[in-house]
């Protein structure tokens, strides 16, 4: 089976030695120097380290100083994650329908969706390429909306050259599963100095020094172990995201002027880091997604779908006063034509063509 990822992680075993051997294995220096490492990345003056990204969109949102009634505009095709944190920091979740050549937020629907509660533009930077953020960022402006960038699965792309995470605060993911990984960790980046303070002391209890509160916090440290993980893949992330488009440039040569498959594009003014190399299978395809799904699983090809639904379809979130759903038909169409093929750095070239061709004979077998 040529799986949808790997994880391999065997280049970070003298720093995870040396933080054993030091003792400190809580949040210490290890994690500052991740942060400091990440925060190049994202081209911004600070960067928190904490212990997933749903916790960084949850924090982004306690310091945006939201009130009960206020509104967060997000994308309805993403993973729970996004709705979760809009949740538990105790705003209302609001979506806008998305475009098909990037899979997030369309700017007109965004425009469309601002409303006199809307506080917080939330875009989501999916399977690896940014939001048209040239298009986002004047309507935040004009509307006087913070933007939180969900940037999980987005770590060095970039729009126009700007990374993604600077455009004011950027939520990472670290799970096992993403471009750079710590087993399970997150990011928060941002250049307001003010707002990272406010950040790290949240994420200490509330303390500024030893038992010193300052406000009701939370332990949403990232301990030295994990730090000591990432950091060698920070090294060599533009190494990492090479291979990666080099897979999905042959992979996308390989798919191409197939029938009722849609390959994913780079958009101009953007890069990609391929998180996920999505196709959509549309309805004039030979078979429906879930069947060419199934069929590459029989062949030896693993596959994903990312996601089945968009988020607030579900029975947990239907009456919710939380979730305000919206009509999405282009998000609801995605959902049902997505499909993700393995685009990881250890592919070899031989794998790329036994996916290629897997899906050819499903496809025009």
């Amino acid at each position: 089976m040529i799986p949808i990822t790997v994880v391999d992680v065997r280049d970070a075993e003298p720093l995870v030695t040396e933080v054993l051997r030091s003792g400190v294995i809580a949040q210490g220096p290890m994690v500052k120097r991740f942060e400091d490492e990440f925060a190049k990345v994202a081209g911004v003056e600070h960067a928190v380290a904490v212990n997933n990204g749903t916790t960084a969109l949850v924090a982004s949102l306690q310091v945006s100083d939201l009130r009960p009634g206020d509104e967060v505009i997000t994308s309805p095709f993403t993973f729970v994650a996004t709705l979760n944190a809009i949740l538990e920091a105790g705003a209302t979740a609001r979506f806008a329908d998305i475009r098909e050549d990037d899979f997030c937020v369309d700017p007109q629907a965004v425009a469309a969706a601002v409303g006199p509660r809307t506080k917080v533009l939330m875009p989501v930077h999916l399977y690896g390429q940014t939001a048209d953020m040239g298009a986002l960022v004047p309507i935040a402006e004009q509307n006087g909306l913070r933007i939180v960038e969900d940037a999980a699965q987005a770590v060095g792309a970039t729009y126009e050259g700007r990374p993604a995470g600077s455009y004011g605060l950027g939520c990472f993911s670290l799970y096992a599963t993403k471009n750079i990984t710590t087993a399970e960790g997150g990011v928060i980046t941002t250049s307001d100095a003010t707002i990272a303070d406010r950040l790290r002391v949240l994420r200490n209890q509330g303390m500024r020094q030893r038992y010193q509160y300052e406000v009701a916090g939370h332990n949403y440290r990232l301990t030295d172990l994990h730090a000591a993980v990432g950091i060698p893949q920070l090294e060599k992330l533009s190494q990492l995201t090479e291979a990666r488009s080099r897979n999905a440039e042959a992979l996308s040569k390989g798919l191409a002027d197939i029938t009722g498959l849609r390959v994913p594009a780079v958009l101009p003014g953007r890069s990609h880091v391929w998180h996920q190399y999505t196709v959509l299978v549309g309805d004039d395809a030979k078979v429906t997604r879930d069947e060419l799904s199934a069929k590459l699983t029989e062949k030896g090809v693993g596959n994903g779908i990312y996601y089945p639904k968009v988020v607030f379809d579900y029975d947990c979130y239907r009456d919710n006063p939380g979730v305000i759903a919206s009509d999405v038909p282009v998000a609801e169409r995605v959902a049902r034509q997505a499909l993700s093929l393995p685009v990881h750095p250890k592919l070899s070239e031989s794998d790329v063509d036994t996916i290629v061709n897997a899906v050819r004979e499903v496809l025009e077998g």
